[in-house]
């Protein structure tokens, strides 16, 4: 046949339906009459519709991939010389390639659903590792009382708009290379809503809700941590024309602790000791957050070791038990000594033959503390 109906589409011989009906699409906006008036443009717009003609119908489609005229099939009329109303069953795909989809038109409700909301709260450790129950204040947008999130005034109504009689949407017919086209836009008048408020209540200016400042209890479960996100449905703020409300997010933020950092569902603290103790051992009283509780030091701690207390730390937020507290002990070596001690210490380190050490020397290592303080830090 003299005309590649494919080459002027621009797709494959083997393209879908939905491929032949977008490279169409996109080339009616280009080369539409209306946008480009050049004779020639005219001339390719014909060809592109004629080429859409056959190959969107799958009848046509398969008589000319077979070689036989495919106007004979079907009943069309025109071919690309035509321009006649046979060669227009495909308006529609014009006009959606313009102006989208026309099964959203129609009015608009007045009644929407609100936005969500949401409040930050701040815990303590305490509160966060066995949860809580906390009153919060919340500013948020809640149904007029005077017109019960009509928006119209006491005793007045809406009323149907005189413009579009209700339908939301106003048309213009104007004349192109098509003939007469029918395009709609939301109604100017009503913004689209099919209806407008002459007396709008005095208390919401019409919009149905107004401000106002409640008091929620909101339940904090144990194991929660910073930027745990709470969801209250429907305590969010109420939609415009009293709709439904949305949801409030309640965001939670942990307070810093002055002895213990967490990590995970586990609590890090520092203890430091003194070299004697740490050689001989001792016990070293702690405020958990079940309470006082004795850290035992076992003779010979060095430092950078640590002490588990088992199920010490934050509940786990999913599943039962909880974490670990996990106390790092540093050893303190004294800086300052006087004649008696100075004398002892010398004495001792003759009894141990540590009077002049060699040292071991080895590849520079962090200890566990400090690779948990450099993981603290973002190091």
């Amino acid at each position: 046949m003299a005309t590649d109906y494919y080459a002027v589409l621009g797709v494959r011989r083997d393209a879908s339906q939905d491929e032949i009906k977008k490279a169409f699409r996109r080339l009616a906006r280009e080369l539409h009459p209306d946008v480009n008036p050049d004779p020639k443009t005219q001339e390719r717009f014909k060809e592109i519709n004629a080429a859409y003609e056959v190959l969107s119908d799958p009848q046509k489609k398969q008589v000319y991939d077979l070689g036989g005229d495919p106007l004979s099939a079907g009943g069309g009329g025109g071919g690309a010389g035509g321009f006649g109303a046979g060669n227009f069953g495909n308006f529609s795909d014009i006009m959606d390639a313009f102006f989208g989809n026309a099964a959203q038109r129609g009015p608009r409700s007045r009644t929407r659903r609100g936005q969500d909301a949401m409040i930050r709260l701040e815990i303590d450790l305490n509160e966060a590792a066995f949860g809580t129950t906390k009153d919060i204040q919340v500013d948020t947008a809640v149904v007029c009382n005077t017109c019960s999130g009509e928006g119209a005034a006491p005793g007045t109504s809406a009323q149907t708009c005189d413009m579009c009689r209700g339908r939301g949407e106003v048309s213009q017919v104007t004349r192109s290379f098509l003939g007469q086209v029918m395009t709609s836009r939301p109604c100017p008048q009503c913004q689209g809503f099919g209806t407008v408020v002459p007396t709008p209540c005095p208390e919401c200016a019409g919009d149905g809700r107004i401000r106002s400042r409640r008091t929620l209890t909101v339940k904090i479960p144990a194991g929660v941590d910073n930027g745990t996100r709470i969801q209250l449905a429907g305590e969010g703020e109420v939609g415009p024309g009293g709709g439904p409300p949305g949801d409030l997010y309640v965001e939670i933020h942990e307070l810093p602790h002055a002895v213990f950092q967490r990590r995970g569902d586990d609590l890090h603290c520092t203890v430091t000791i003194p070299m004697t103790a740490a050689a001989l051992g001792t016990k070293c009283p702690l405020e958990t957050l079940d309470g006082l509780e004795e850290v035992d030091i076992r003779p010979g701690t060095q430092s950078g070791q640590s002490v588990p207390l088992h199920g010490r730390g934050i509940t786990h937020l999913r599943g039962g038990g909880r974490g670990d507290l996990i106390v790092h002990v540093e050893v303190m070596t004294p800086s300052k000594l006087d004649p008696e001690q100075e004398r002892l210490l010398r004495e001792l380190s003759k009894l141990r033959g540590e009077e002049r050490p060699l040292g071991q020397f080895q590849p520079g290592q962090q200890g566990l503390f400090s690779r948990l303080k450099d993981a603290f830090n973002g190091r």
